[in-house]
């Protein structure tokens, strides 16, 4: 998964406009973000059809409250450049409940 470098909300919405993109956001101290890290590369070759984004929400604060992230770790699903479902919550999250989220978005 690659990493998200320090961008603003405007440059994230030129990254994500062409094709489906998922990010992941997450902080090195949370211990539900450390959960669900191990999933992520099956879920990421679950749905291929995904870009997937690591977003540090630490060194990404500034766009995570442009974006309305305050708990994590969650998920943020762009399609050609607009919001289409987000998973945002401070709860722990399963694998299955992140395929699942994933699944259901159309």
């Amino acid at each position: 998964m690659e990493k998200l470098p320090v961008m603003r909300e405007d440059e994230l919405l030129r990254r994500v406009d062409d094709g489906r993109f998922v990010l992941f956001f997450t902080a090195d101290w949370c211990p539900d973000c450390q959960a669900i890290k191990p999933a992520m590369p099956d879920i990421e070759q679950d749905f291929s059809d995904a870009h997937f984004y690591l977003v540090d929400r630490d060194e990404n604060i500034d766009l995570a409250a442009d974006l309305n992230i305050f708990g994590i770790p969650s998920f943020v699903v762009f399609q050609d450049g607009q919001e289409i479902g987000r998973f945002v919550s401070k709860e722990r999250k399963s694998k299955q409940q992140v395929e699942d989220f994933l699944r259901d978005l159309k």
